[in-house]
C-alpha cells in the first residue's frame, strides 16, 4: 500500500473517530476514558460526629434522617423497567445492615421507613443482632390494609412514629374526605406513638390545618424542581404558620438535586428534618454537609423543633 494511500486511511480514520465521539453525550465519553484519566479511589474518612438534632416530641431526633425509599427498591427512575429489582438485587440485607450502621457511625440516629416485612425484618436484624440503636419513624404501608392496624404492628417492632402516607392523603382531600385523615390519625396516636400526616401537595397540608386536624407531626416534600411537590417558596411561606414539627423529604427530588443545593433549600424553608435516601457510600458525605451548613448558621423565618 503506498504511503499516500496509508495517510488518507489515517485522516479518514481519525476524521470519522471525531465525528462519532463529537456525537456522544457526556455519559458515553466518559464511559470510553482511559483508566488513567479516573480519580483516584477515595482515601477512608473518619466519621462525622457530632450532627445536630432537634425536639420531636419526647424524642431527640438527627437533623438527618436516613430514608428508605432506596432500600425499599423505590427509586424514582421514571420509565426504567429494571430500576426495582436493580436496587433490590443492590440493597440485599448486608448491604442493608452495613448502611443502617454506617448512618449511626456518622451521627444519624433516625431513620423513616415504610411499616412492611421487608423492614421489619432488617430494623430487628440492626437492633437484636447487630446491636443497633436506631429510632424508627415509620410511612404507613398501603398494601398492609387498615393503616391503624398498620401502626399497631410497627409499634410492637419499635417504631416511635407513623405518618399517613403522602399519595394516600393526597387523594382523600381531593376526594373531600379529610375527616378520615382526622380519624387515621388519631388512630395512630391512640396506639402510644405519635402520628403524622404526609402530603406531596400543599392543598392537603392546608385542608388538614383548615380542618382543625391536630397531627403531632407533619411530612412535606420540597424541592427547587417541583418532583412530587408544590412551589417551593409557597410551601415555606404556609409552613411558617405551623408550630408542629416538619421532616422535609424529596428535598433531592429523588436525585435531581445535588446535596448541597437541595438540603440548603429545605432547611432555609423552615424544614425542621430533612429524610433523605442514601446509598452506603452518601451516608458520610451527606452527614458531613449537614453537620458543616448548620454550623455556619442558617437564615429562615420558622423557629427550630
Amino acid at each position: 500500500m503506498s504511503k499516500f494511500c496509508r495517510r488518507d486511511m489515517l485522516r479518514n480514520s481519525l476524521g470519522l473517530s471525531g465525528a462519532i465521539l463529537g456525537g456522544m453525550g457526556f455519559e458515553h465519553k466518559a464511559l470510553m476514558a482511559e483508566p488513567a484519566d479516573q480519580a483516584p479511589p477515595a482515601k477512608v474518612e473518619e466519621p462525622v460526629t457530632g450532627l445536630p438534632r432537634g425536639k420531636f416530641g419526647k424524642y431527640e431526633v438527627s437533623r438527618l434522617i436516613i430514608g428508605g425509599d432506596p432500600v425499599s427498591g423505590i427509586a424514582h427512575a421514571g420509565e426504567l423497567v429494571y430500576q426495582q429489582d436493580f436496587m433490590l438485587q443492590y440493597f440485599t440485607t448486608e448491604k442493608i445492615l452495613e448502611t443502617l450502621a454506617l448512618a449511626e457511625q456518622n451521627g444519624i440516629n433516625t431513620l423513616l421507613m415504610r411499616a412492611d416485612d421487608r423492614i421489619i425484618k432488617h430494623y430487628n436484624m440492626h437492633k437484636k443482632e447487630r446491636g443497633g440503636k436506631l429510632q424508627w419513624i415509620a410511612t404507613s404501608a398501603p398494601e398492609q390494609g387498615d393503616p391503624v392496624e398498620n401502626a399497631k404492628r410497627a409499634r410492637d417492632n419499635g417504631c416511635i412514629a407513623m405518618y399517613l402516607h403522602g399519595g394516600i392523603a393526597d387523594r382523600l382531600v381531593k376526594a373531600g374526605k379529610v375527616d378520615e385523615i382526622g380519624q387515621i390519625v388519631e388512630g395512630f396516636k391512640k396506639t402510644g406513638i405519635m402520628g403524622g400526616i404526609g402530603a406531596h401537595l400543599i392543598e392537603t397540608s392546608r385542608a388538614c390545618v383548615t380542618a382543625g386536624l391536630d397531627p403531632d407531626f407533619f411530612m412535606m416534600t420540597i424541592n427547587r424542581v417541583n418532583y412530587w411537590c408544590s412551589e417551593a417558596a409557597e410551601v415555606g411561606i404556609f409552613m411558617r404558620s405551623i408550630k408542629k414539627p416538619w421532616i422535609a423529604f424529596k428535598v433531592l427530588g429523588a436525585g435531581r438535586v445535588k446535596a448541597q443545593e437541595g438540603f440548603h433549600l429545605a432547611f432555609q424553608s423552615g424544614g425542621d428534618f430533612i429524610a433523605v435516601g442514601m446509598f452506603d457510600w452518601q451516608v458520610r458525605q451527606n452527614a458531613a454537609i449537614v453537620k458543616e451548613m448548620l454550623a455556619k448558621g442558617m437564615e429562615r423565618e420558622r423557629d427550630w423543633a
